[in-house]
């Protein structure tokens, strides 16, 4: 009897751990990453981190407190309230950088071999946008809070592309341009 209800209890605390555990990562995995708001102090987009892990410990606590980690904005305004903060717990999956940059390039075809985006793959093969200047950049060397302005003015390009395109600006010695030729005979005809 007395085993039984020791076990009882043990088991009451590790789903209870559990549950708590569970809540805790489900709050980290929804305000982790780079996220895009529009601040409302100065109505212009702000590129922000929530303190994931801060929240991760608050739901666990009940709080559910937000606050930011970084700002683009606070080189001007270290002091604000954080009001930005509302769009986020309305959203965060909107608010997310990735979400944002998937978003524009569904449905897209590249620049260059205009091959239609698929799945992007992220870790490997992340897709590049195209400057009014014929030059590619990868989305993440353009700064978060310029980024909306930047997928108005620019292409998509596929990875492919990106790294020809780099290779042929940045090493014009190595590359070769080979004219264009009619249809080639070969030996078996």
């Amino acid at each position: 009897m007395k085993y039984l209800l020791l076990f009882s209890l043990i088991t009451v605390a590790v789903v209870f751990v559990m549950v708590e555990l569970r809540r805790a990562l489900r709050a980290y995995l929804r305000f982790r990453g780079k996220m895009l708001v529009s601040c409302p102090e100065t109505d212009r987009p702000a590129a922000v981190r929530v303190a994931a892990a801060k929240a991760a410990w608050e739901a666990i606590v009940g709080n559910g407190e937000l606050r930011l980690s970084e700002c683009s904005r606070w080189r001007k305004r270290h002091s604000c309230g954080q009001k930005c903060l509302e769009q986020i717990r309305e959203a965060p999956k909107a608010c997310l950088i990735w979400t944002i940059i998937n978003r524009w390039y569904q449905g897209q075809n590249c620049a260059y071999c205009h091959e239609p985006f698929g799945e992007i793959h992220w870790h490997d093969h992340p897709p590049a946008l195209l400057d009014k200047e014929h030059r590619t950049v990868q989305w993440n060397e353009i700064p978060a809070e310029k980024l909306q302005k930047a997928l108005r003015t620019h292409r998509p390009v596929c990875w492919n592309c990106h790294v020809a395109k780099t290779f042929r600006r940045e090493h014009p010695e190595r590359v070769v341009d080979r004219p264009a030729e009619g249809p080639r005979m070969s030996l078996y005809h």
